[in-house]
């Protein structure tokens, strides 16, 4: 499985045209989230993260 991350940085903002792309990359699932650059605890990273495996 491959998966993406798509994320901005405010409200205001949308993932969409990230999500678009990443589905066209190959993305069979993508993790979507609205949170600051700043900011180190993302849910969403965390969790993409948690499904990688070595391969």
């Amino acid at each position: 499985m491959i998966y993406g991350y798509a994320r901005v940085s405010s409200d205001g903002r949308s993932v969409d045209a990230q999500v678009r792309r990443l589905r066209a990359a190959g993305a069979g699932q993508v993790f979507r989230e609205t949170a600051s650059g700043a900011k180190t605890d993302r849910a969403q990273l965390r969790r993409v993260l948690g499904q990688l495996a070595a391969g």
